[in-house]
């Protein structure tokens, strides 16, 4: 059998690395292999690319330029460890994928949809995450958990107006696809790592299951 992929979506602050380990714990309880991963990201060259789009440079990036970084980052982390891990039966739970592209570059950047469709059929070809998880919170309820955060990246610096753009491009995606389940993550940690679970059990059920009748039938 091969994997699931979970994704997990949100703007800076709402909780993802807090969740992607509530996550991690579920699927080890469960007994199921699984790594984690992030975007962009996930294999040493893609962490290269990562850093070029994060600097913060004197120099504007074109906003297709970014989205082509983006999109070579996500090829090499498909070949590299996505596809074989999920070929070889092992779970990935990725912070952030395709979704984010369209919340990110489409909504707030204003690229067209079309273009990152074709991006996205040119480097994913059909595969689309099982399950998407979009962490919800308002935009104050975010910034008050980022602070005052030294460093800030490239993205971390933009304005209100963007991320509130961002997160209508991710509810916006939302309503078009079943498989993005949205989570308010503006409650306590634990209500929302409640929820998470909750959303997670159907597709652990029914891989537990999958596995059982498997053995039964060998």
């Amino acid at each position: 059998m091969e994997g699931k992929f979970i994704t997990l979506e949100g703007i800076d602050g709402v909780g993802k690395s807090t969740q992607m380990a509530c996550i991690g714990r579920l699927l080890e309880e469960a007994g199921i292999d699984h790594i984690a991963t992030r975007e962009p990201g996930g294999t040493p060259l893609a962490e290269q690319i990562r850093r070029l789009l994060l600097e913060v440079r004197d120099e504007d990036v074109a906003s297709l330029a970014e989205l082509l970084l983006i999109f070579a980052a996500r090829s090499q982390h498909l070949e590299e460890r996505i596809r074989p891990a999920l070929k070889a039966g092992v779970w990935v739970v990725s912070e952030r994928f395709t979704d984010a592209t369209y919340a990110y570059q489409g909504g707030a950047r204003g690229l067209s949809e079309r273009t990152i469709a074709q991006l996205e059929s040119l480097v994913q070809g059909t595969l689309q995450p099982h399950l998407t998880l979009f962490l919800d919170a308002p935009l104050s309820a975010a910034a008050q958990r980022m602070g005052d955060r030294a460093g800030a990246d490239r993205f971390e610096r933009e304005g209100a107006e963007f991320f509130r753009r961002v997160r209508e491009g991710y509810l916006s995606r939302a309503k078009l696809h079943e498989r993005i389940l949205v989570i308010d993550a503006a409650r306590p940690v634990e209500e929302v790592g409640t929820a998470v679970a909750a959303a997670l059990r159907p597709l652990i059920s029914a891989h537990l299951s999958e596995v059982a009748a498997t053995r039964e039938s060998q």
